[in-house]
């Protein structure tokens, strides 16, 4: 096969794998034809392999590509197994490299006629820059699972309250300075009273990396909004790391960096506190492990000592509890997905007002 036959059958191809749902732009275009200048890609089954690297950005994308290829060539009878790779500028003259062989006997690349060739395809609608999209081994769900919206969040914290009228004394109370005037009979001054500040005290524990890590975005954005964009004064807001279980280092930065005594963490707690833990408790890998369902049940008995106002939130829906760990730690706490509803109904629990009939159907 010809070069120009060769950078058609790209092109045929970009173009096929475009409408199938391959993300491709000019780039990726662009980096297949620099392949077929430097040499790569000899053959029909060498080519596949050298776009495959290139343009497929997961392993169902590869799965993908190859029959599409198969049909390709399937449509091109004149695609041949081997392909030349001459430069751009000029090709060699054989005759005059061999003079001893007759202008006869060099039998040029046949080309199609003009009315033959096939249309060159459109390109005007070709992105400039394909987008990213990070390969897993089967994500596609996450992608479009969407829990919950920075904006919901920070309409949710603004119920989490606890006022305390500790504030200056400084907010005219109407009702009180109307009773006074009655009682005495005539109006000598107003009657203040103190303003209430909200002393709601929140714990966030946080699961980091492993299975997490593709709702990084919702647990920093949780974290963010609760300690800037709620009414919870900043230093009631306390956030903590784990990786699957709370063992006996948590840590204060979502790096896992900087660690600190789990004992340390307890002691900020009161009765007050209110506590939410946030992990998918081994739903997002289906996994039910003995070893993090005790070590679970022995930091939440330990916790239960200083609060009882511990709710859960899972980024999982719930038909993945079933058959994992998540199941069985939803029976020890209150446990809810990670959506408008489910903050809610968390937010409820951990500030002392429980919806029993809005429960895990697990606990």
């Amino acid at each position: 096969m010809s070069e120009v036959d060769a950078q058609e059958l790209v092109t045929r191809a970009f173009m096929r794998l475009r409408r199938s749902g391959f993300q491709l732009g000019i780039g990726e275009y662009q980096a297949a034809l620099q392949a077929l200048e430097g040499g790569f890609g000899d053959t029909t089954e060498s080519l596949m392999e050298v776009l495959k690297i290139l343009w497929c950005h997961s392993p169902g994308e590869q799965n993908q590509f190859e029959p599409i290829w198969r049909s390709l060539l399937t449509s091109l009878p004149q695609a041949k197994a081997e392909i030349s790779h001459p430069t751009a500028s000029s090709r060699p003259d054989i005759r005059s490299e061999r003079p001893d062989v007759p202008s006869e006997a060099v039998s040029p690349t046949p080309k199609l006629p003009l009315m033959e060739q096939p249309p060159d395809p459109e390109l005007g609608s070709v992105p400039v820059q394909a987008p990213f999209l990070p390969s897993s081994d089967d994500t596609t769900a996450l992608y479009r699972y969407s829990p919950i919206s920075r904006r919901s969040m920070v309409y949710l914290w603004r119920y989490l309250r606890r006022p305390v009228a500790d504030g200056p004394q400084d907010v005219l109370d109407i009702d009180a300075t109307v009773t006074q005037v009655t009682h005495q009979g005539f109006y000598l001054a107003p009657v203040y009273r103190r303003r209430e500040r909200n002393r709601a005290h929140l714990l966030l524990l946080i699961d980091q990396n492993g299975s997490m890590m593709p709702f990084h975005r919702f647990t920093r954005d949780l974290a963010e909004t609760a300690l800037r964009e709620s009414t919870l004064q900043p230093e009631n807001v306390n956030t903590f790391y784990f990786q699957n279980v709370p063992a006996s280092t948590l840590y204060v930065d979502p790096y896992l960096k900087e660690p600190i005594p789990r004992q340390e963490v307890l002691s900020l707690c009161t009765s007050d506190t209110s506590v939410l833990i946030v992990s998918d408790a081994g739903a997002a890998r289906g996994h039910r492990t003995q070893e993090r369902i005790r070590a679970m049940t022995r930091f939440l008995f330990q916790l239960k000592r200083y609060t009882s106002l511990i709710a859960w939130l899972n980024p999982m829906p719930e038909d993945r509890w079933l058959g994992s760990s998540a199941e069985i730690i939803a029976q020890m706490v209150p446990m809810y997905q990670m959506d408008n509803i489910g903050l809610s109904n968390a937010v409820d629990i951990v500030r002392g007002q429980p919806l029993r009939h809005l429960h895990s159907p697990f606990t």
